[in-house]
């Protein structure tokens, strides 16, 4: 009997794949992306300092939503994020999809973040 991997793991290894060419710097951070089934959480991170730059995410206490899984509130997450980072000066960045795939939710964060004001 033949199993299949985990998909968990499968990402984390196509993740590691998508990281050996992205790196954040305190001018240009990198928009990290992590989704579950029930929320997403989207972080910028300045890998020269090793430091969380901006967060937001569907848990925060800001965020004013009854349904946190789904493609709306990946888009409210992306407005979100996207403004606090104009906030603290950050608008260049490097979009990190953290090995999921550009589809769905992760493409309608990432879509928000640029209309909001971020240039990838």
């Amino acid at each position: 009997m033949i199993t299949k991997p985990d998909k968990n793991v499968v990402r984390k290894k196509r993740h590691q794949r998508v990281r050996k060419n992205l790196f954040g710097t305190a001018e240009r951070p990198r928009l990290n992306v992590y989704r579950s089934n029930k929320h997403i959480y989207a972080q910028l991170i300045d890998d020269v300092n090793a430091v969380t730059l901006v967060s937001a995410s569907t848990v925060d206490n800001g965020f004013d939503s009854d349904a946190t899984g789904n493609v709306e509130a990946a888009k409210k997450v992306g407005e979100l994020v996207a403004t606090r980072a104009q906030e603290k000066g950050h608008k260049n960045i490097v979009f990190d999809r953290g090995g999921y795939l550009y589809h769905g939710r992760v493409k309608a964060l990432a879509d928000a973040a640029r209309e909001a004001g971020l240039e990838f």
